[in-house]
């Protein structure tokens, strides 16, 4: 299980370590779908630091089951840093097996190698979802916070703050990674009911964005 395993965020995990999916519990993870939890991985893409975050929701309860970020060395080239990037993000969504995915969508960067990197990262991320068969869905900063706060020109630390109280967390989740990948999961919960019901009724592609490989029933 990873080391990031607690209540709120725990250490970075170390991208340069393996850690093998196992199949044991922490608190309340699970690794399938009990009753009508819905299971949601946020993901903030970059190369350098990937933030990620588990929810679990049942009805208006929802609980943390992991936090944290996924490093590469920066030091290392470009392609290692990519195939360490893909077996972390493999391992993730194998050990908590989430329902939806739902990653930030690359948007105008002024530095042009940061967009590149941001780019590759969310291509590696939509990919794997996709393959684990996962719902899929990207929303835009401004999405994000519009649906966490209220107002979508809300900056990092307000969207920190209400990712701290919507959670129930002592502290505001840090670093800034993680609590966005948090801030997109809850965004998630907040819209994705209306993207399952265009799904099921067969709309391949929601607004763009959202896709699902799973069949109903």
């Amino acid at each position: 299980m990873h080391e990031d395993c607690h209540r709120w965020n725990g250490p970075e995990r170390d991208s340069s370590r393996r850690i093998p999916p196992r199949e044991e519990t922490c608190g309340k993870i699970v690794r399938m779908f009990v009753g009508n939890t819905q299971r949601v991985l946020g993901i903030d893409p970059g190369l350098t630091r990937c933030g990620y975050a588990v929810l679990d929701a049942r009805g208006a309860s929802i609980d943390v089951v992991s936090l944290g970020v996924l490093r590469t060395p920066v030091q290392d080239s470009l392609p290692a840093r990519l195939a360490r990037l893909h077996q972390d993000l493999t391992e993730v969504l194998a050990e908590f097996a989430p329902h939806s995915v739902a990653v930030e969508q690359v948007f105008f960067q002024v530095n042009v190698r940061t967009a590149m990197s941001v780019g590759q990262a969310s291509g590696l991320a939509l990919a794997l979802a996709h393959a684990a068969g996962c719902t899929v869905v990207q929303y835009t900063p401004n999405q994000v916070k519009e649906a966490v706060t209220g107002w979508g020109g809300a900056g990092k630390e307000q969207v920190q703050r209400m990712v701290q109280a919507r959670l129930g967390l002592s502290v505001a989740p840090k670093p800034a990674d993680a609590a966005d990948a948090a801030a997109l999961a809850l965004c998630h919960l907040a819209v994705g009911p209306m993207h399952q019901r265009l799904i099921a009724a067969g709309a391949p592609d929601v607004h763009g964005r959202a896709r699902s490989r799973r069949k109903a029933g």
